[in-house]
């Protein structure tokens, strides 16, 4: 049977992004969070996320990665041309996604090396990122345990190397690091995203940011503002996140009224 013209201009359509959600409503404890979120992002593209403290950028990551307790109600989730929105974790880590979390468990009992090898293809890939980011040290240790704010970044983050996902969602990776080790965990996400890589770049991330600091390490392509749950406004990022700094979230939210045609 032919395949028609209409149909296969969709599937082009969709395979050109990496991340694609449509109109996304998410419930968390039978309170609604994420309302009707559209959203997407490029192969080798770096988008940032803004917005107040409980305004679903958290639920956004976890919810593209697949955690229990947060239940679509409507739309999907697409990664790299399939439908991922009610894959298990397991399966879109398989695919190519991975997450760093704002506040890391701790896991007594499992040094980080192992859990290294198990997210590398390579034998002695672990232990050689960390080598080159001055980690070697921690190898032998229980994942996370009596780690500093840094530390526990920087093992975070030599996970995701290991791991080496198509697409990475960063929650606040600069919260709470002091400015010298600010410096390496940028090194690190930079070598993550294939910063250094100037044509062809495949690698894609999503970064919450509250601070901005890491514009400053970190080229993005596009910034989005969440509010309420919902995507505000899009553009440039360091444009975005001046005008915050000059006027706040409420400005955004004066924005979206004036563009739906309501008077201020």
């Amino acid at each position: 049977m032919p395949v028609s013209a209409g149909f296969r201009q969709i599937t082009d359509e969709v395979r050109r992004f990496m991340l694609q959600i449509e109109d996304l409503w998410v419930e968390v404890q039978g309170k609604e969070i994420l309302k009707g979120i559209n959203l997407r992002i490029g192969p080798g593209e770096t988008h940032c996320l803004f917005g107040k403290n409980g305004s679903g950028k958290t639920t956004l990551l976890v919810t593209l990665m697949g955690f229990s307790g947060y239940k679509v109600k409507h739309g999907r989730i697409l990664f790299k041309g399939e439908d991922i929105t009610h894959l298990p974790i397991n399966e879109r880590a398989k695919l190519g996604l991975g997450l760093s979390f704002q506040r890391p468990p701790t896991l007594r009992g499992v040094k980080l090396k192992n859990l290294l090898a198990l997210y590398s293809k390579e034998s002695d890939a672990g232990s050689e990122l960390a080598l080159a980011y001055n980690f070697e040290n921690f190898l032998e240790r229980q994942v996370n345990l009596g780690f500093s704010g840094g530390e526990i970044k920087k093992s975070e983050l030599l996970q995701l190397l290991a791991q080496s996902p198509d697409l990475s969602l960063l929650d606040e990776p600069e919260s709470g690091v002091d400015i010298e080790n600010l410096d390496v965990i940028c090194q690190m996400i930079r070598k993550l995203l294939q910063k250094e890589v100037r044509k062809n770049r495949q690698k894609s991330g999503l970064i919450i940011t509250h601070t901005g600091l890491i514009l400053n390490y970190v080229n993005a392509d596009r910034g989005h503002v969440m509010l309420n749950g919902q995507i505000y406004c899009q553009g440039n990022p360091r444009d975005i996140f001046e005008r915050i700094k000059d006027y706040g979230y409420e400005e955004c939210a004066k924005c979206r009224l004036f563009e739906q045609g309501f008077k201020i």
